[in-house]
């Protein structure tokens, strides 16, 4: 089903896909927050998640009247502004390099900067939280400057440690848990992503922003 230029797609009886139309952008992304919020204001959405440049919405119920849904999204979307960046803004120190950062060498050899270019480069911007997902408490960031961009890894890594930064394409991101990544790790925070017993539970929300700074190069 298409919404003008968007696209939605069901997820079994009780939930929907909205993708928006265009490249993954900041402002994209801040249209789609402000879509989530209006979503969860209706009496049949349990619970709406932003994704990158998509949104999920979850229905108490297989909806009766799902045209009358689509409408409402089509009119939304057609009319929503961009929501402002007003969240927090939360500093990590990354030790890059050494053992926290294996990789750092592949993506020197992939972009042909030296080691300070890119760890200078890649503490540079304000990151901008897209959106939650893969696992517990982990962020999908925008932002990152393009000449740090590097393939993810043909043959991914078994386990790296919670807090662990990587680089994969045009993204960078953290780590929340140790688990598997394709991703090329090149530094790692000691900050702590989720915690079941805090309220919330994720250290960040959409809307927040993450700068890395810089703790400890290890060449």
């Amino acid at each position: 089903m298409t919404l003008g230029e968007a696209s939605t797609s069901l997820l079994g009886s009780t939930a929907l896909l909205f993708e928006a139309p265009g490249e993954t952008d900041l402002p994209t992304q801040q249209r789609i927050w402000v879509l989530a919020a209006e979503a969860e204001t209706w009496p049949e959405v349990r619970e709406a998640v932003p994704g990158i440049n998509n949104l999920m919405i979850a229905f108490r119920r297989p909806p009766a009247k799902l045209d009358d849904i689509l409408e409402r999204l089509r009119s939304c979307w057609a009319t929503v502004a961009p929501m402002p960046l007003h969240g927090r803004v939360i500093e990590l120190p990354v030790t890059y390099g050494g053992p926290d950062g294996p990789h750092l060498p592949d993506v020197v050899a992939h972009t042909r900067l030296s080691i300070d270019d890119i760890v200078a480069i890649h503490s540079e911007p304000l990151y901008p939280v897209y959106a939650l997902g893969s696992h517990p408490g982990y962020c999908y960031l925008g932002g990152m400057d393009p000449r740090i961009a590097t393939p993810r890894r043909k043959v991914p890594v078994l386990s790296i440690p919670g807090g662990s930064v990587s680089i994969g394409g045009s993204q960078t991101g953290v780590s929340a848990s140790a688990g598997p990544s394709g991703w090329n790790t090149i530094g790692r925070t000691s900050a702590c992503f989720f915690d079941p017993v805090r309220d919330p539970p994720a250290l960040l929300r959409p809307g927040d922003a993450i700068r890395f700074r810089v703790s400890e190069v290890i060449r």
